[in-house]
């Protein structure tokens, strides 16, 4: 039995297919002859097929690699594209020579449906004359569609509104009647997109469809029973009536079952979801809305949307933190006239728990067109809670506690184009209890923040705001003006206008660059300085103590501004090196590799021996520390420049500088180890001066020292003179001139035992260069000195011939030392 029910399946397959393929270009031909009764369009076909196997138990007609025209005139474009098209018939129907096709199927295709701005369609491609006659053999009967991975297109240029939808497979059943058309369809489908205006909706959502409609014909209304769309685990119920007749009506309502935040998430504009998209929700939320009126280029339908939450809580899936028992009652509404302009989104008594702290609030978004803003929050936040449920990137994690009671209303707009006329109304305070923070852009730490700011308007006041930032800590009390538009807005200035006080600040810390610099923009560099341009402030600053380098003060003191990235004092004190420091200027950081220090500054009684030691030898090796004591009382007017690394730019620095050092020692100086031939080195090694006093420049990388006389304890010389440059690259050309004596006594000198003169015996100067490096340097007979000084004896000598003839008793001469010329000394 088994081998004839097989033998007898065969025998009837292979009529079957004997019949298909004897009738088969008979059926082709009257397939595209009724095909082209309905579609006045142009329609490109590879190949038309005739096949008992693709859609078995039915016969299709098979349409390969189709490209169906848009009905515009003279337009090439595509209505539709697919790589096959299936009309199916039964086999009966090819026994009776009557084929009536009932099912439709397109696979891998898309669809671009548009609308034109002038109202004009590209989908009408069927004839209107193209009812079947009823003695036609070959007639369309659909009572099924069915789509697989087809791609539909609609663009409503009127309406400003783009559709992209895929639908992976969905499938349409029909009953067709003269005045009726009843349509189930089920299926799976992706939404790209769905724009309206400016505003995209359920972007990339996948979406299971389940509904059931009737359009009459003759009413030309469309009756939507009870649909269901399924949008990520959520169900919206649609239902309701469209008529289409004259314009779009619509009366459609809509309610949410199964709802959550993702949910209600994906009904908002894209640009609005994007940053909550990753947060879910659990507990009671409800939605539902209605869609009323006339839909067309010139009318909107009224909509209004109801929605909230009952004893539900909110959460980031990646974090333990939560906002529990949340409460609240939501709307929104396209207004009286249905547009953006009257369009309003309202929360109402919201209501939560963080972290075991209650909260509440408000706020009311209106206007979309010109947004108006109002809210209001009150509640003792735990910030690190909150910044773990927030997920800021910014911000990498925060403690401790903000007591926020603030409300804030104001026309957005307005605000953007006129930041600093009080647009903004925002009242309230903030208290900080111990909080910190570390921000991924500043990664030295913030800690024990303290203080209150009350909000007034666009402004804060600020009482007792203290903290650390690293080591360093601050005491702030004032006022913070522009600040709303400061964080809201950009290229906002803040104007900081308070009273600034610290026990220690460390500048190797606020000033590094590892420690102040996200990783990713770090240079490699110690130090990064530069000034924001969009901050200002009045400072009357008191700070303890001060680090920065080997540099320590104490008891800072002064008034300091910032504008424009110029810092400017017109007084600032200090204690520093043993001694008192004064200086007014001001500091322009505009260029950010050429910052300009120009100051005028007073220091008093300060250790020489501890500046050079603070100012690293200021970067040289021929005179250290260890070389000089003293102390130093000076006047110095100047212009540095810095890089943003705060390395000084050695060739443009200028400088006037008048000096007095008193009780001075000169300690083992190499050069002054040369003179060993007219000097005891004893004495050499350690040269002492009661003051010395001189002006000095500084420009093109080039001290200039003008001549001046040491008064020292040298017996052998106490009055040495001198003069000359020194350049930044250690470059010496200096100029000496030592007394030598022919006869003298052992009279000291009350201070430094220096040798008196003996009246009546003559004197010598010994005129000598000291020029080369650090490292290579000579001492050498000054001729030119030599022969000026002749040139002025000679002169003198011809003064005094002619005042000895006219009786006046000559004045003692000074005699000098003869050397040949370009005579070096090499003494060891």
């Amino acid at each position: 039995m088994l081998f004839y029910g097989a033998a007898g399946l065969v025998v009837a397959l292979g009529m079957a297919l004997a019949l298909v393929y004897a009738y088969q270009d008979k059926i082709i031909e009257l397939f595209v002859a009724e095909a082209n009764k309905h579609i006045k369009t142009k329609v490109d076909v590879r190949q038309i097929s005739l096949s008992l196997f693709d859609k078995f138990p039915q016969v299709a007609v098979t349409l390969d690699e189709v490209n169906v025209h848009e009905g515009l005139p003279e337009s090439e474009e595509s209505l539709a594209r697919a790589d096959k098209l299936y009309f199916t018939f039964s086999l009966w129907d090819v026994l009776r020579g009557e084929y009536s096709v009932k099912q439709f199927y397109m696979e891998q295709g898309e669809v671009y449906v548009k609308v034109l701005p002038n109202g004009t369609v590209n989908y009408q491609v069927l004839a209107t004359d193209s009812s079947t006659s009823e003695s036609s053999e070959f007639s369309f009967d659909l009572e099924e569609i069915n789509l697989s991975e087809v791609t539909v297109h609609y663009i409503d240029q009127q309406l400003k509104q783009t559709y992209e939808v895929d639908a992976h497979q969905l499938a349409a059943a029909l009953a067709i009647s003269p005045e009726t058309v009843d349509i189930e369809a089920n299926g799976q489908a992706t939404i790209h997109t769905i724009k309206l205006g400016t505003g995209e909706y359920f972007k990339g959502k996948r979406v299971n469809l389940a509904t059931a409609l009737r359009i009459n014909r003759q009413a030309q209304t469309i009756t939507l029973q009870p649909s269901v769309v399924e949008v990520e685990k959520a169900a919206y119920e649609v239902a309701g009536a469209i008529a289409y007749g004259e314009g779009t009506e619509l009366d459609l309502k809509l309610n949410g079952k199964n709802t959550d935040v993702q949910s209600l998430l994906s009904l908002l504009p894209q640009h609005m979801a994007q940053e909550l998209n990753q947060y879910r929700s659990e507990g009671e939320i409800y939605f539902n809305g209605t869609v009323k009126g006339r839909a067309s280029a010139k009318h909107t339908p009224q909509v209004d949307v109801s929605f909230g939450a009952r004893n539900a809580s909110f959460f980031h899936p990646d974090v333990q933190q939560r906002v529990e028992k949340i409460h609240l009652a939501g709307s929104f509404t396209n207004g009286k006239r249905q547009n953006a302009a009257t369009s309003v989104l309202e929360l109402k008594e919201l209501s939560g728990v963080l972290n075991g702290r209650p909260f509440k609030g408000n706020l009311k978004y209106s206007n979309f067109d010109n947004p108006y803003i109002a809210f209001d929050v009150q509640g003792m936040l735990d910030v690190g809670y909150i910044l773990g449920l927030a997920k800021l990137e910014q911000v990498r994690s925060g403690s401790g506690l903000a007591d926020v009671r603030i409300a804030f209303s104001g026309n957005v707009n307005e605000f953007k184009a006129r930041p600093g006329n009080s647009t903004l109304n925002t009242t309230g305070e903030i208290t900080l209890h111990n909080v910190s923070l570390a921000l991924r852009e500043l990664p030295l730490p913030l800690t024990s923040l303290n203080g209150n700011f009350i909000f007034k308007r666009n402004d804060v006041g600020v009482s007792r705001f203290t903290g650390k930032l690293g080591e360093s800590d601050f005491t702030i009390n004032g006022m913070f003006k522009n600040v709303m538009a400061w964080l809201l807005l950009e290229r906002q200035r803040l104007l900081v206008e308070a009273d600034f006080s610290s026990n220690y600040l460390n500048f190797d810390q606020l000033l590094s660059e590892e420690l102040n610099t996200p990783e990713a923009a770090r240079t490699g560099e110690n130090y990064k300085f530069i000034i924001s341009p969009n901050i200002a402030f009045d400072l009357s600053a008191s700070i303890n103590r001060l680090r920065f380098r080997r540099f320590r003060g104490k008891n800072i003191r002064g008034e300091v501004k910032l504008r424009n990235q110029v810092v400017s004092t017109p007084n600032i004190s200090f204690q520093a090196i043993g001694g008192d420091f004064a200086v007014r200027g001001d500091m322009d950081a505009r260029s950010r590799d050429h910052i300009k220090v120009s100051t005028a500054a007073k220091l008093t009684n300060m250790s020489v021996d501890s500046l050079f030691y603070v100012f690293e030898n200021f970067h040289q090796n021929f005179i250290e520390a260890r070389h000089l004591r003293g102390l130093l009382t000076a006047n110095i007017v100047s212009d540095v420049y810095l890089n943003s690394q705060l390395d000084p730019k050695t060739d443009l620095l200028q400088a006037e500088i008048v000096a007095t050092v008193r009780d001075g020692q000169l300690i083992n100086f190499p050069p002054m180890q040369k003179m060993s031939a007219f000097v005891k080195r004893t004495e050499l090694a350690n040269m002492r001066f009661a003051e010395l006093h001189n002006s000095f420049w500084i420009q093109q990388g080039t001290i200039f020292i003008p001549e001046m006389d040491i008064r020292s304890n040298l017996s052998a010389a106490p009055v040495v003179s001198v003069s000359g440059t020194h350049t930044f690259d250690q470059r010496m050309d200096y100029k000496v001139k030592l007394p030598l004596f022919s006869n003298r006594r052992p009279d000291k000198d009350a201070r430094y035992g220096t040798v008196a003169e003996d009246p009546d015996a003559g004197n010598s100067n010994l005129f000598l260069t000291l020029k080369g490096s650090e490292s290579d340097f000579k001492i050498a007979y000054d001729n030119e000195r030599v022969r000026q000084k002749i040139k002025t004896d000679l002169k003198q000598e011809g003064q005094e011939l002619l005042d000895l003839l006219r009786g006046k008793k000559p004045k003692e001469k000074e005699k000098e030392v003869e050397l040949q010329e370009g005579e070096y000394f090499d003494f060891n």
